[in-house]
């Protein structure tokens, strides 16, 4: 994730600081159960959402993302399914993208609360490849090809440089198994989930093919990554896709949430649930223009690699988990310009991308 952005007087967090406790469910509307759990990062914390459904005539739970395969968070899942989800199996397992700590538990769950027939995991089918790759190759999070890739946009600091070749095998630590089949979601696919209807929206820029879920009736729009209240979606550009305008894509996705109710409730996987989606919208376009402009700036004044744009970008110390995705999201703000035609790069003769103003 980027920058911390300014709260907006017109956002508003309608259960204030209210949070599920560790192991329970907060319900937010009938049938909507927030649940919340720890993550062993900066960012310490994911929403994870338990919804109240019918499958072939029996209750059963639909489960929105599942958390990193960590014990503290398959402690407090089991604590959950023996406590207030106890009474129904899991019956479909929802992710709306392939990042670590929204896909990790996923088989786990399956396997561990489903019914007589196995929870089948829905997904859609970029993300869901994506992941199944990763848990594999480890492509974009560390290994030889992430810490080569980070090598050629500037990044030289031996001992990261090291620590990031190190880490093959960080995706598989934290997502040890994918399930094999699925359900595809796809843009505009209307999922019915108990007594409600969702709508798919496809979001793009933070991951291949992020599915957020938006329930017209109630006005609900379960956010995932791509709203969030009080930080910015890391936006990246990795090792497999090099040459991608990630951040475009990511702001064109925002552009299509206008078009959703002003007082739309979001829920979001990190940070609290908020309306007031507008304005966080027009946070995040300004957020991302001020950069931008930065970028450019720097550009204009010599050529720059990526990770001369890490103190331009983030001013504030970043742990090597932080310099991966910042590095990232660095490459995403320079392949903007350069797909606009702002900016012009090139290889120097150690291999290193820079981009200078046109």
């Amino acid at each position: 994730m980027a920058a911390t952005t300014t709260d907006h007087p017109t956002l508003n967090y309608p259960w204030g600081d209210t949070l599920p406790h560790p192991g329970h469910t907060l319900t937010l509307r009938p049938g909507v159960h927030w649940v919340r759990m720890p993550l062993p990062f900066a960012l310490n914390h994911i929403n994870l959402w338990a919804l109240d459904d019918v499958l072939d005539g029996c209750p059963k739970w639909t489960v929105i993302d599942a958390g990193v395969a960590t014990e503290a968070i398959r402690t407090l899942w089991h604590t959950l399914w023996t406590g207030e989800l106890a009474g129904k199996p899991l019956g479909r397992m929802l992710v709306t993208h392939m990042h670590p700590d929204h896909v990790g538990n996923a088989q786990w769950l399956i396997e561990h609360f489903s019914g007589k027939e196995p929870a089948r995991l829905w997904m859609s089918a970029a993300d869901h490849l994506a992941a199944t790759l990763a848990s594999r190759e480890t492509s974009g999070y560390g290994g030889d090809r992430a810490a080569d890739y980070f090598q050629s946009h500037g990044l030289h600091h031996p001992e990261g440089m090291a620590k990031i070749r190190e880490r093959g095998g960080y995706y598989a630590s934290m997502v040890p198994d994918v399930p094999y089949a699925y359900r595809r979601l796809m843009d505009g696919m209307h999922v019915q989930i108990g007594e409600r209807n969702w709508t798919c929206l496809a979001g793009y820029g933070h991951a291949p093919e992020h599915m957020s879920l938006y329930n017209e009736r109630d006005g609900i729009l379960i956010s995932g990554d791509m709203l969030l209240p009080r930080i910015s979606t890391n936006v990246s550009v990795t090792d497999m896709e090099p040459e991608a305008d990630a951040l475009g894509l990511f702001l064109s996705s925002l552009e299509r949430m206008k078009a959703l109710p002003t007082d739309t409730l979001a829920l979001p996987s990190h940070g609290l649930p908020f309306t007031g989606i507008h304005t966080r919208i027009r946070q995040l376009e300004d957020h991302h223009r001020d950069r931008l402009h930065d970028v450019m700036t720097a550009c204009r004044k010599a050529p720059c690699t990526a990770a001369d744009m890490l103190p331009i970008l983030f001013q504030r110390s970043l742990d090597l988990h932080q310099t991966t995705f910042a590095m990232g999201e660095a490459v995403a703000h320079l392949n903007h310009l350069w797909h606009l035609g702002q900016v012009r790069r090139w290889q120097d003769s150690e291999g290193i991308w820079r981009f200078e103003a046109v």
